[in-house]
């Protein structure tokens, strides 16, 4: 069993969006942890069949044996992987948002975008 409450983000790969993710789910839904499931441009890929069977598995793991209950699904800025513009990003993330939520986890799920400042914003 664990100890602590945990959230789960499934977010890019880019180091550079990690810690302020982490940290602002940690202040915005007073959990302890965050569990990581990366893929690069994971916003745009989430779609995809083999994908989102991984992501999907990924994030019940995290689930049943942290007891999540929170899922944040994110894009970003300057995205290597999905080099599109902010809008579209947004759009993804709401698709991504809307798949995630039909996979009926039992966990919240919100989308969230980090801009170019490496601020995450809510959508």
């Amino acid at each position: 069993m664990s100890e602590g409450k945990f959230a789960t983000s499934i977010s890019c790969i880019d180091g550079r969006i990690q810690l302020p993710l982490a940290k602002w789910i940690k202040e915005n839904y007073s959990v302890d942890y965050v569990d990581a499931i990366t893929e690069p441009g994971v916003d745009k890929n989430v779609t995809r069949d083999s994908i989102t069977a991984s992501i999907k598995t990924k994030a019940t793991i995290s689930i049943r044996t942290h007891k999540s209950e929170l899922i944040v699904f994110s894009g970003h800025y300057n995205c290597a992987a999905n080099p599109v513009s902010n809008e579209e990003h947004i759009e993804f993330i709401k698709k991504g948002v809307e798949v995630i939520s039909s996979w009926n986890l039992g966990a919240k799920v919100v989308g969230v975008w980090v801009d170019d400042s490496w601020t995450v914003n809510a959508i």
